[in-house]
């Protein structure tokens, strides 16, 4: 992931709704939800919901797909990970010591 990727996906998180609505996203699945049960999750209108997820899709945090008339989102894992991967490249800088904590506590809640 470069510089910029990483940027817009920041960018993408950085704002509740979207935030709260990505966090559905991920655990739900690898179903994924139908934009009419978000909007219910996140009492917002269904115009306001969509803006953000498509923040989300443009930002390669999302994907979608139409099922018969809805549309379903599901969290795209794999770019998460990377920008996961791209924040903790160089956090050690050599010294496994500082880095080990953090490693715990996400395999912990993983």
């Amino acid at each position: 992931m470069d510089n910029l990727k990483a940027i817009d996906a920041l960018a993408a998180l950085a704002q509740p709704t979207r935030l709260e609505a990505f966090h559905h996203l991920v655990r739900s699945e690898p179903g994924g939800l139908a934009a009419g049960e978000i909007v219910d999750l996140l009492d917002v209108p269904q115009n306001t919901l969509s803006s953000h997820l498509a923040v989300l899709v443009n930002a390669g945090l999302a994907t979608n797909r139409r099922e018969g008339r809805s549309i379903i989102y599901r969290a795209d894992i794999v770019r998460f990970r990377e920008l996961v991967l791209f924040l903790l490249k160089d956090c050690c800088g050599g010294r496994p010591d500082v880095c080990t904590p953090l490693l715990k506590d996400i395999k912990a809640c993983c």
